[in-house]
C-alpha cells in the first residue's frame, strides 16, 4: 500500500502542470482564446487563465474552475488528468 510519504511535491507540481497544458490544448482546439474563456466563467480578466495554464507562481485550477471549463468546453473533467 502507497503512503503520502511516496508523494513528493514535484509530483503534485507535475499534476499541476499537466492540468495546464491540457485545459490549454482543449481551449486551442475549440478556438477559444484565453480572453474567451475567461469571459465565459465570468471572470473579468485572463489572468487566472494565463497563470494556471502555465502553474505560474503555482497558480492552478480549483475543482470549480475544471468543472466549469469542462462545461464551457464541452469535455469530461477527467480530459484535464490525462498525460500529454
Amino acid at each position: 500500500m502507497r503512503t503520502l510519504e511516496d508523494l513528493t511535491q514535484e509530483d503534485v507540481d507535475e499534476l499541476y502542470r499537466r492540468i495546464g497544458r491540457n485545459v490549454k490544448a482543449l481551449r486551442e482546439l475549440n478556438g477559444l482564446t484565453q480572453l474567451d474563456l475567461s469571459f465565459a466563467m465570468n471572470l473579468k480578466s485572463p489572468g487566472l487563465i494565463s497563470q494556471s495554464e502555465l502553474y505560474l507562481d503555482k497558480q492552478h485550477f480549483n475543482i470549480k474552475h475544471l468543472y466549469q471549463i469542462a462545461h464551457i468546453l464541452e469535455c469530461d473533467i477527467t480530459d484535464f488528468f490525462k498525460p500529454n
